[in-house]
């Protein structure tokens, strides 16, 4: 995927000026997050479920090498095979020559943001193989010819509309040639129209959740059963997964399942946990002749042992975005690549550098809910501020910007005259504003006002005035 970070600005621009991604996010924001707080109610160890987890990560991260040699060791006794992939490069030659040595015309792919990341579509299509998105929301935006804007729902960005009106377009030609209204009408078009495409995949590629060390397994978790198709059918499966996503044992995965669910969708499960354990055996009805892992590394082995290790807890849930103020305002597709929000914030910068990615740490109001909903307490708003600082050492920062924080911290290294400039501009702020009790435009902060009022400050003086006052207390 090409990346738009750099035009990050225009990106938040466009969003905030779409009514239709508008509409689709007001419904995003009182749809997971309330269904993920009801789930955590319901679950009186959700806390710690969610300390155990971070620990299990923490463990396997600390010990990566060693679980990742036994989850080979286990595949390969399996008869399947593991394939290592230094960069995003490499993993496609893999996967271009394992489907170019079955004769591949076709891949039915499900679940696999790391595939997003690879830009594996593109090199496929390159090989004059097509590649077909099974699970719904990535079946939808390929037709579109658009990026995934959700970890967990690709198409959160669409309205039903939308999508009616593209499944009017692509599949006319297919003999449906009336416009669908209704949801359950539209899954089962979809669902009749990629039914004959499992049948004729060659190669089935899928994500995983976790890979689990002690079994040398694959786990997968979906709520449509298409990746179940997708690795059932075909005769050659593929696993594209990056390294951080092998943990040690099958009891590990039952724990991390637990606050998975929760967190992404408020679902005590999901519909379908699938195991892939290697290729069809002697006696095995259905299933793969060969069976293929494809580890991705990609810079995250570069932040083992470093304090930024701890963004590769991440197992997709979403819950970042769901409740992150910024995500919910401007959509996934704002943020130019393929992980949006706050963990996208902090993953993308890694990934494709800060040169490039800079913007996205400082799309945060640090507000702390991010890390507040993360199952795996990822801290997110303190990795953002990693890359703040790396941005301000390599001077990316615009240079207003650069000199605006330098006569803060001037301002901030003295404190009585800091606070006595601050209420003198209290004062003339209420002063001037207290007629409308807002301001339309403000000097030096026309990034604010050219999408919203500044508002006036309400009567009470600075905040550390009214500190002074009450003591801390509130009044």
């Amino acid at each position: 995927m090409q990346s738009t970070a750099h035009d990050f600005k225009d990106n938040v621009g466009a969003a905030l000026a779409d009514p239709n991604l508008q509409d689709s996010l007001a419904k995003l924001k009182v749809g997971f997050s309330e269904r993920r707080r009801q789930a955590a109610e319901r679950l009186p160890e959700f806390e710690a479920l969610r300390d155990r987890a971070r620990d299990i990560k923490d463990h396997a991260l600390a010990n990566l090498d060693f679980y990742l040699e036994e989850f080979e060791r286990k595949v390969m006794a399996l008869g399947g095979h593991v394939h290592w992939a230094p960069t995003a490069a490499d993993a496609r030659q893999i996967i271009g020559e394992l489907c170019r040595s079955v004769g591949a015309r076709t891949v039915a792919k499900s679940k696999s943001m790391v595939a997003e990341e690879i830009a594996l579509n593109e090199h496929l299509e390159a090989l004059g193989i097509a590649p077909i998105e099974t699970d719904l929301g990535e079946y939808i935006i390929q037709l579109r010819h658009e990026p995934p804007s959700h970890i967990i729902a690709p198409a959160v960005h669409l309205t039903k509309d939308q999508v009616a009106d593209t499944f009017l377009e692509h599949h006319a030609p297919l003999g449906f040639t009336r416009r669908l209204t209704e949801r359950n009408d539209l899954v089962a078009e979809a669902r009749h129209v990629l039914r004959q495409k499992f049948l004729d995949a060659d190669v089935g590629l899928t994500g995983a959740n976790f890979l689990v060390a002690e079994t040398g397994s694959s786990m997968l978790v979906t709520n449509e059963g298409n990746a179940d198709l997708s690795n059932t059918l075909p005769k050659m499966h593929i696993v594209l997964a990056s390294i951080e996503k092998v943990i040690p044992t099958l009891e590990d995965a039952a724990v991390l399942l637990r606050v998975l669910a929760r967190s992404a969708t408020g679902q005590e499960s999901s519909a379908y946990t699938t195991l892939n354990t290697g290729p069809k055996r002697n006696d095995d009805l259905d299933g793969p002749s060969a069976y293929h892992v494809v580890l991705l590394d990609n810079g995250r082995s570069s932040v083992l042992g470093t304090k930024m290790q701890d963004m590769l807890r991440c197992i997709r849930c979403g819950a970042c975005m769901n409740h992150c103020p910024v995500y919910g305002a401007i959509g996934g597709h704002a943020y130019g690549w393929v992980y949006p929000g706050p963990i996208g914030a902090v993953l993308t910068p890694q990934l494709i550098g800060v040169e490039e990615a800079g913007d996205l740490p400082n799309a945060s109001t640090f507000c702390g809910r991010c890390e507040s909903v993360c199952p795996v307490r990822i801290p997110l708003p303190r990795l953002m501020r990693h890359w703040r600082e790396r941005e301000f050492e390599r001077h990316l920062t615009p240079w207003t910007a650069r000199q605006g924080l330098a006569l803060w911290a001037w301002f901030a290294r003295r404190p009585r005259l800091y606070r006595g400039m601050a209420q003198i501009a209290n004062r003339m702020l209420a002063m001037c504003g207290r007629a409308e009790g807002r301001y339309r435009m403000l000097p030096l902060a026309g990034g604010w006002t050219r999408f919203r009022d500044f508002p006036a400050p309400p009567p009470g003086g600075t905040f550390h005035a009214q500190w002074a006052r009450t003591g801390g207390k509130r009044p």
